[in-house]
């Protein structure tokens, strides 16, 4: 594991991305925790931090800048607090394939007003009961969830669900969290190799995403209504940020046609 250092920082790749963002790169070091990003002297509206081994999302100091964070492929498993005073204009977090477990384990994310864009593809807490509700629930503030535009039907099934006693006791036995705690220092569990993983030191090729995914991106830059969206998922494509799909794979699902999008 490589310790992310000022020094690894400053020597990291720094470019304009696709949306004339600008870009940090700090992908595939294998760094397992957040840390010393001061020295980026806030000067990105991007920071890629994929394909590493960070298990909590934490440890950021005021960067007011910083509007996108990519953490793709880490082990991330917990939500920091108070998120929103260090990243005040945090407005997309794409955490695919992490480990995060329990619905509750991102109820931190919800003091984050700025938040609009979310991805938790390939996390075990997709699989839960109402996952998708209990976020729009939740996070109300949040207009893609996993690629796909969040519909003002699903907004007020969401309130139908959650509404009263009865949905607060609901909202309560849905939102629990994990009870394992990381000891600092203690090994961690290997990763599970998978096919086409990426692997910078023997330069195997980048991992593929699983099909379903790619026809979710796919389906959501077809449905998407503005230039700035269609942009941004393309972005993520075409700089490597959804690992194993290039500019010329899609990008994210949108719900079933017909349906009312939620008021911006």
């Amino acid at each position: 594991m490589v310790k992310l250092t000022p020094e690894l920082i400053e020597q990291s790749a720094q470019y304009t991305n696709p949306l004339r963002d600008r870009e940090l790169d700090l992908r595939g070091y294998k760094i397992p925790v957040i840390e010393n990003m001061g020295a980026t002297l806030d000067q990105f509206d991007t920071i890629d931090m994929s394909d590493n081994e960070i298990r909590k999302l934490d440890g950021f100091p005021l960067l007011r800048r910083l509007k996108t964070i990519l953490l793709n492929n880490n082990r991330i498993v917990r939500v920091g607090e108070h998120l929103e005073t260090m990243l005040p204009t945090l407005d997309t977090l794409v955490m695919t394939n992490n480990s995060i477990q329990e619905l509750g384990d991102i109820d931190n994310l919800a003091t984050i007003k700025t938040l609009r864009h979310i991805s938790l593809l390939r996390n075990p807490v997709t699989s839960k009961k109402h996952y998708r509700f209990y976020i729009i629930n939740k996070l109300p503030h949040v207009r893609v969830i996993d690629f796909r535009k969040v519909r003002l039907r699903e907004k007020e099934q969401a309130a139908k669900l959650f509404k009263g006693k009865k949905g607060a006791k609901l909202s309560k036995e849905l939102g629990k969290r994990s009870t394992k705690t990381f000891v600092p220092g203690a090994g961690l569990p290997a990763k599970k190799a998978k096919p086409g993983t990426a692997d910078k030191e023997n330069g195997n090729p980048e991992p593929k995403i699983a099909r379903p995914d790619v026809e979710a991106i796919k389906n959501a830059i077809a449905n998407a209504s503005t230039l700035e969206e269609i942009e941004r998922l393309n972005k993520l494509l075409q700089a490597g940020q959804i690992p194993g799909v290039n500019e010329n794979t899609g990008a994210a699902g949108d719900g079933p046609a017909g349906e009312e999008e939620m008021d911006t």
